[in-house]
């Protein structure tokens, strides 16, 4: 599996070059060279990051910047999300040794798979893990739940790399694979807008909620393209179906068209 690609490497909003020098420094350890960055803090590139990244400077040389996950994802099928707090996602969770094996699977059949990692102080938000296919946990002592991201990144490398030196056969995927993330958050963004439309975010202040809720449900669903393009065929049949439904209504509502002139005498 020489041509495997690994996984990408995620990191949200960190703070701290020291932190993406390090993150470096084990992806190299363990094979992993793609790095993306959302809205680092101090921008980049960062000076500070190459002394702790031991000479591992391919990786930090190739850093790709993005400002949202949702841009940073858009050219991956599976990403799934590491974070030690409970949320309100009903995602799957997993291992670090879990995901690793779906992660292979995926790649083996020429996915593009990353793991999203959340910034040093405030971990993940809730409207990004929803754009994820999973939550990966790493069941560490509940009396200290304290990891560095370097930490958090090297665990997960290693559960990556002990699959590829194994090479298990791949459980290569039967049919279509899932569409990548672009079209899926194009795919909800749509439905959220004909939904907007239709007065079902009601309250306002419950959409950002609700908003999750939907993608992550869909999001277990895993569409497949073909399958994306029908969904989205559907949303745009019912709301031209509700635009023929209004247009009905107002037309019933409004007063008769004159005909002839109620002051001229017919006879």
């Amino acid at each position: 599996m020489a041509d495997l690609t690994p996984p990408v490497v995620i990191l949200d909003r960190s703070q701290m070059a020291e932190n993406i020098g390090a993150v470096a420094r084990v992806m190299a350890n363990f094979g992993l060279d793609r790095l993306r960055l959302v809205s680092p803090r101090d921008g980049w590139p960062q000076d500070r990051a190459w002394p702790l990244a031991s000479g591992a400077d391919w990786v930090l040389d190739g850093v790709q910047v993005f400002d949202s996950v949702a841009a940073a994802t858009a050219d991956l099928t599976t990403v799934f999300a590491t974070t030690a707090r409970p949320r309100e996602t009903r995602q799957p969770v997993r291992t670090p040794r879990d995901a690793s094996r779906v992660l292979y699977d995926d790649a083996a059949s020429g996915l593009g798979v990353g793991l999203l990692f959340g910034s040093e102080r405030a971990g993940l938000e809730t409207s990004d893990i929803a754009l994820c296919q999973g939550i990966v946990t790493i069941p560490i002592d509940p009396r200290h739940q304290s990891l560095n991201l370097a930490q958090a990144v090297a665990i997960n490398a290693y559960e990556w790399r002990t699959l590829v030196l194994d090479a298990p056969p791949p459980n290569f995927r039967e049919g279509e694979p899932p569409a990548s993330g672009a079209l899926a958050v194009g795919m909800y963004e749509h439905l959220e807008r004909e939904l907007d439309a239709a007065g079902f975010f009601h309250p306002p202040e419950k959409f950002r909620s609700m908003s999750q809720n939907l993608r992550v449900m869909l999001g277990r669903a895993a569409f497949t393209e073909q399958e994306v393009a029908t969904f989205r065929g559907v949303i745009h049949a019912l709301s031209k179906g509700r635009g023929r439904v209004l247009e009905r209504l107002a037309k019933e509502r409004a007063p008769p068209s004159a005909t002839t002139d109620p002051d001229v005498d017919a006879g």
